[in-house]
């Protein structure tokens, strides 16, 4: 292996099922004016990490490419102008593309934050996507007020238990969904107020729990990475003025709304991409950035990891995320 490749868990071809996925050699990119060298630590495991594989994502990246969206590290080598940081400095990136499940990466020092101090390598790889998401959705395009009701769905993955984190911190009355009773009593220790399970007799049913537990008024701000039919019955229980947000598509089926029903109940329907909100935005998308690192060092938020793997195992790590397993998040292990 040169110094212009790394050890990296490659796709080499989009398939449905990872045949084309394996530990192999991926080029690095060269190290200029304005970049850092990041020998990586630990790298998340995401969602749109096994759409990608599969050619479902928005982001399609040139063949071959390493997965892993977000990571942490160490850097061990700076550009002539990056005053920033220094080599040794530890450090998280990502939110943004692919290539952390890898042994090192070259990016520039304005795509680099420091790693905040209480975490370890695996917390810090796996908060920013998760909180920024949450932060983005809820706070900017959400405007969650305190004392609303918030129905967070998805709520035992990585961006749902961070929005019921997050929602809690900001003073929501907090309603989880998921599909499994383990699972979501997890989530309700991670601080939601209830708890839903959203399959009953094999379809999916909440309306009539959520319009009980706010009293008939329904939900404020609905958060949704689900969609299908989640979707479908979130349109159901939505109080008037409320603001349903479309963080994606986990239930595998993009929904359509009739459009008398926002019409006619007065609600919103939001999209939330957190990283194009940045890029569209950067002075605000600092100002995120800045805002969840702050919380992470002030102890007040942190990511659950369910279960930690191996370098050598990462195509395992992709498996148990596509089988559904995972609680929160799911880590790898570098170096």
């Amino acid at each position: 292996m040169s110094s212009k490749e790394t050890e990296a868990l490659v796709c080499s071809k989009i398939s449905e099922d990872l045949s084309d996925l394996n530990i192999g050699l991926i080029p690095v990119a060269v190290l200029d004016s304005n970049s850092v060298k990041i020998s990586i630590k630990a790298a998340a495991l995401n969602f749109p990490d096994l759409l990608m594989t599969q050619g479902k994502y928005q982001s399609k990246p040139n063949l071959p490419f390493a997965l892993g969206m977000e990571g942490s590290g160490v850097i061990s080598e700076i550009g002539d102008e990056v005053s920033r940081f220094k080599e040794g400095d530890e450090v998280v990136f990502g939110g943004w593309g692919h290539g952390a499940i890898a042994k090192s990466i070259v990016l520039p020092a304005g795509m680099v934050s420091l790693k905040p101090k209480n975490f370890s390598f695996a917390e810090a790889a796996c908060y920013k996507t998760a909180y920024l998401t949450a932060y983005v959705g809820l706070i900017r395009r959400g405007e969650l007020l305190m004392n609303e009701n918030l129905l967070v769905h998805g709520a035992t993955g990585g961006v749902g238990m961070a929005a019921v984190q997050l929602g809690k911190l900001y003073g929501a009355n907090v309603i989880a969904t998921g599909t499994s009773d383990q699972k979501l009593s997890v989530t309700k220790s991670w601080g939601a107020d209830h708890v839903i399970n959203t399959l009953s007799q094999g379809k999916t049913s909440f309306k009539e729990s959520v319009k009980e537990l706010t009293e008939g008024r329904g939900a404020d701000v609905i958060y949704d990475p689900v969609g299908g039919d989640v979707f479908d019955e979130s349109i159901r229980c939505i109080n008037w003025g409320g603001r349903l947000l479309i963080i994606g598509f986990a239930g595998g089926r993009i929904s359509s709304v009739p459009v008398n029903y926002p019409l006619i109940k007065g609600f919103s329907i939001i999209g939330v991409r957190a990283g194009e909100y940045g890029r569209k935005d950067p002075i605000k998308g600092k100002e995120n950035i800045h805002i969840i690192n702050e919380l992470a060092e002030a102890g007040k938020i942190k990511p659950y990891i369910c279960k930690e793997f191996e370098f050598e195992e990462s195509k395992e790590a992709l498996i148990y995320l596509q089988n559904r397993k995972l609680i929160g998040k799911v880590a790898i292990l570098i170096s």
